[in-house]
């Protein structure tokens, strides 16, 4: 599934990952390929990006923490998230 991280100032991240676990307002929840189509607010914590490979524009690369070769994460203030087709868009704070 299509992943895109958008925040005010710039396009953060943008590419295809396995599963993306979010900072829920009542918890945080995961996103793996063909989930139901939603729409969510995102309250304080870690974004969590699983994918094969990463590539990250260098203006933006010290945003992300990486845990190992396939997941990285992203702390993020708040934001909002929508689901559909198979393509997550995530705007943050």
């Amino acid at each position: 599934m299509l992943l895109e991280i958008v925040s005010p100032e710039a396009k953060l991240f943008s590419a295809d990952v396995t599963s993306v676990t979010l900072p829920g307002v009542n918890g945080s929840f995961q996103i793996l390929n063909n989930h139901a189509p939603i729409v969510s607010i995102l309250g304080k914590g870690v974004v969590k990006i699983t994918a094969a490979s990463f590539t990250f524009a260098k203006e933006v690369a010290n945003k992300f923490t990486m845990i190992d070769a396939q997941n990285y994460t992203l702390a993020i203030q708040s934001g909002t998230i929508e689901m559909k087709d198979s393509k997550v868009i995530v705007l943050v704070d």
